[in-house]
């Protein structure tokens, strides 16, 4: 692609780089000027103008944004995305329904290397999404690229960006009791979090805060994924809601996660079917690190112990103003 001033006369087919005030109207940058064009231009008194040429071995912005767009989602529709139309060289990617976005991370980052001007932009890996939500955006920085540097980008792609929907269709909520407790406070701040993923809380179930009560309620239980939220907070791997969950032929896979809030969650399973223990700020509607783990077993992406352990770069989360000892500036945190 040449870029530059032309003599208004020469600039026919060219791409306008700059908008220009003519005849009481403006043409705008990335106009492909015509003959009727260059009239204008003339009779406004514009000897000069910048302009793009492309060059045969290049791709127009509108038309690489889309074949980027298509080499990273092919099939819109098993993706759970839909692609826009593209416009000054953007084609956004947008979720189709709620669910969490899964980025292949190494692929993307190649996209962004064959050439400044191809670029790519993200949420987040396992970015909780709602329904319209931009998961990424494609734009073409320019108004051509290099037909051989959108093959190579096309070709790193590698279908690298999805949606992932909810799987699971059920959840219950278990409650424990302490007298004097918050009770089932927080219920609707959990019920938000379900049904932002385009679901309904089902049972909410209240217990004593004992080990063995707490137990039979989850062998009764049936959901697909069972939720916890005890009246005093968990604070051991052998505390009551975790020994219930053993007690009832269950295991744990990761007790305590490096999320602030949110240390004081669990994750385990009973007959195949996950159980997590929220931590106590679960009760407010602000983001901690049980929203992070919710979604993923929602949607059917597997949590390990070291997924877990790898949320504490970035798990540093906002500030709660009624902490009783706020983290920065008193002491221990």
């Amino acid at each position: 692609m040449r870029f530059g001033p032309v003599a208004t006369a020469d600039a026919e087919g060219a791409v306008l780089a700059h908008s220009v005030a003519v005849e009481g109207k403006r043409l705008r940058k990335g106009r492909v000027l015509g003959a009727e064009d260059l009239v204008a231009l003339k009779t406004a008194g514009v000897a000069e103008v910048i302009v793009a040429r492309l060059a045969e071995s290049d791709v127009d912005e509108n038309a690489a944004a889309r074949r980027l767009a298509e080499a990273l989602v092919p099939d819109p529709a098993a993706a759970g995305l839909r692609l826009t139309e593209p416009f000054t060289g953007r084609v956004n990617l947008l979720a189709e329904g709620p669910g969490v976005a899964v980025l292949d991370v190494p692929a993307l980052e190649a996209v962004n290397r064959v050439h400044p001007m191809i670029t790519l932009a993200t949420v987040p890996p396992f970015q909780q999404m709602g329904a319209g939500g931009m998961v990424a955006t494609i734009k073409i920085i320019s108004y051509a690229v290099p037909e051989t540097d959108l093959d190579a980008s096309c070709a790193a792609a590698g279908q690298g960006i999805r949606l992932a929907a909810p799987v699971i269709g059920d959840v219950d909520l278990i409650v424990t009791e302490i007298p004097g407790g918050a009770g089932d406070k927080g219920r609707a701040a959990i019920s938000g979090r379900v049904e932002a993923l385009g679901l309904a809380l089902g049972d909410v179930r209240t217990v004593p805060h004992d080990t063995a009560a707490l137990a039979e309620c989850l062998k009764e239980g049936q959901a697909g994924l069972t939720l916890i939220l005890t009246g005093s907070a968990t604070s051991d791997i052998d505390d009551v809601a975790p020994a219930a969950l053993r007690l009832a032929g269950g295991r744990i896979e990761r007790f305590g996660m490096p999320v602030d809030p949110g240390n004081l969650l669990f994750l385990g399973d009973l007959d195949g079917r996950p159980v997590i223990g929220l931590p106590g700020c679960a009760r407010s509607p602000a983001l901690n690190g049980a929203d992070w783990v919710l979604a993923r077993v929602l949607c059917g992406i597997p949590v390990s112990d070291a997924d877990i352990s790898g949320m504490g770069v970035g798990g540093l989360l906002k500030e709660i103003p009624t902490r009783p000892q706020p983290r920065a500036g008193r002491g221990k945190g």
